[in-house]
């Protein structure tokens, strides 16, 4: 079963959003833009969020620990050079297989 990491950008707030899915991640941001899940929630306090990085995993454990671990790093540094460079994303990939 295939799962994802996905982070979220909202210009507005200026701030990253991590988490991980076993929707397709489009669908997922819906999800976030409707608040279907609770108008509480961290997504909630912006409507302008855009998929800023997609990770395909190969299962929801992998996807849940690759999410842990960019949660961990608390850099905004860290998410823009994931998405400058995929070997990054390859080398957390294979850390967490």
């Amino acid at each position: 079963m295939q799962a994802y990491c996905y982070i979220l950008y909202s210009k507005k707030l200026n701030r990253f959003y991590i988490g991980a899915t076993e929707f397709m991640p489009n669908i997922r941001w819906e999800q976030h833009i409707e608040k279907i899940y609770n108008n509480k929630s961290f997504t909630a306090k912006a409507d302008d969020w855009v998929i800023y990085l997609t990770i395909k995993c190969y299962s929801k454990r992998q996807a849940f620990a690759i999410e842990s671990h960019i949660k961990r790093m608390k850099s905004k540094k860290y998410i823009e050079n994931l998405n400058r460079y995929p070997e990054m994303i390859l080398k957390l990939k294979s850390k967490y297989d």
